[in-house]
């Protein structure tokens, strides 16, 4: 038996007896072809017929998913007649293959950025002190504030380093100075310092915006020689931790440390998409963050 074209599920998906979605949860499947590549840059959407019939929603429901798309610079040409148009991915913002690695604190900030356009946020991060995730964190802020952007979800998780280990860096370069080495005490007080800073800034988004804001912080037994940003289950950015000699003043004695620049080290961007190798890369850095994060990852509390 033909199957009518207008009807046909899209890209090869097939159409299931299944409760109704809402616009948003049709408008969450569209964003996921989107960013994955199923559904390329300059690519027609199919109609809006074809795609209340997948869906099993009516065409209103279709329009109002597609303009949550289009508010977020995914799809371009939405309107009741001709089949809306995605978006090319917008300039200064590369993922994937092709993306040259970038110092941190230039690759960083754009990523989080197109990743809040997403109506849920989903940012898991291992890091060193969070230094910069929260830097990267005020673009996306200052476009909520105003009024250009606007998820109805923000979850954020990081795993740091625990207070109560033997750091791998930074640690002096004469040896650790005991219970009251002042390079080991620096860094606690950085660590607790912006994760305070980023937990107050995003939790700030419920009572200003309305959001549903989840910020989540655990500790980890170990120094993380790398770190690792991945958004909204799609995106893995990652970063070694180099760490070198150099020279630090603290409480007005200069100390030689073993230490690592996280802010100056190369972002590589990995994508899920139509490649093997970085969806799997992306898939097996959820898998390590999630195993991290259930198993020997302890209550993290940011007090001095």
């Amino acid at each position: 038996m033909a199957v009518d074209p207008e009807h046909a599920p899209v890209k090869g998906r097939e159409t299931s007896q299944r409760p109704r979605r809402t616009h948003r949860e049709v408008a969450d499947e569209l964003r996921a072809r989107i960013r994955t590549g199923a559904l390329r840059p300059g690519e027609r959407m199919p109609t809006q017929a074809r795609l209340a019939a997948e869906f099993g929603v009516e065409r209103p429901a279709i329009r109002r998913a597609l303009r949550i798309l289009q508010s977020e610079q995914l799809l371009t040409n939405v309107s009741k007649g001709a089949p809306a148009t995605v978006a090319a991915r917008p300039r200064g913002v590369p993922a994937g293959p092709t993306a040259p690695p970038l110092p941190t604190t230039v690759g960083l900030a754009p990523r989080i950025a197109a990743a809040f356009e997403a109506e849920h946020v989903e940012i898991d991060a291992v890091c060193l002190t969070s230094i910069s995730l929260t830097l990267a964190m005020g673009e996306p802020l200052r476009r909520i504030h105003a009024g250009r952007l606007k998820p109805a979800k923000v979850d954020v998780r990081v795993l740091l380093p625990s207070r109560h280990i033997d750091l791998a860096f930074p640690v002096p370069v004469e040896g650790r100075g005991g219970a009251d080495d002042p390079v080991h005490e620096r860094w606690l007080s950085m660590r607790n310092a912006q994760g305070q800073v980023l937990r107050h800034n995003l939790l700030a988004l419920r009572a200003t915006h309305g959001i549903d804001v989840s910020v989540s912080f655990r500790a980890l037994p170990f120094t993380p020689p790398v770190k690792l940003y991945l958004l909204n289950r799609v995106e893995a950015l990652f970063a070694y931790y180099t760490v070198a000699r150099s020279r630090a003043q603290i409480d007005h004695e200069s100390l030689e440390t073993y230490d690592a620049q996280g802010v100056r080290s190369l972002l590589f961007a990995f994508e899920q998409g139509p490649g093997p190798r970085d969806t799997t890369f992306v898939e097996q850095s959820h898998l390590w963050f999630d195993a991290l994060w259930k198993t020997i990852s302890s209550e993290l509390v940011l007090t001095s």
